[in-house]
């Protein structure tokens, strides 16, 4: 009994961790950006995507990076929920700044994705 409704609020939190009729994949995008001196989880919003322009999330956000020289976007971090499960919620904003030996790869989360707040 106590896994049925351990398993229900896993279940309740992965719904508000969404906009109602979005996916968690349509909501935010995550990547992984792999810099000289560390590597972090990045994540972009779909309105954001969209501005940067269409197609796949890595081309599109590198040739963005490339052009503007710097661009800002949402650091997520594994963290715990208010009914102790993990999920991955935005800790900030961050500018990223282009480098030469800059990598940014998709990355596919393991617990649900928070959207960041408005």
């Amino acid at each position: 009994m106590i896994a049925l409704a351990r398993r229900l609020a896993m279940a309740a939190a992965a719904c508000l961790a969404v906009p109602a009729g979005a996916s968690a994949t349509d909501a935010v995008t995550l990547l992984q950006v792999v810099g000289p001196r560390d590597t972090v989880v990045v994540g972009i919003t779909a309105d954001e995507r969209a501005a940067c322009g269409r197609g796949e999330a890595v081309p599109v956000v590198a040739k963005r990076l490339h052009a503007a020289g710097t661009i800002t976007v949402w650091h997520y971090a594994t963290g715990r929920a208010a009914d102790g499960s993990l999920q991955m919620h935005p800790r900030a904003r961050i500018a990223l700044l282009r480098h030469e030996a800059m990598r940014i790869m998709p990355y596919s989360a393991a617990h649900p994705v928070v959207t960041p707040p408005t």
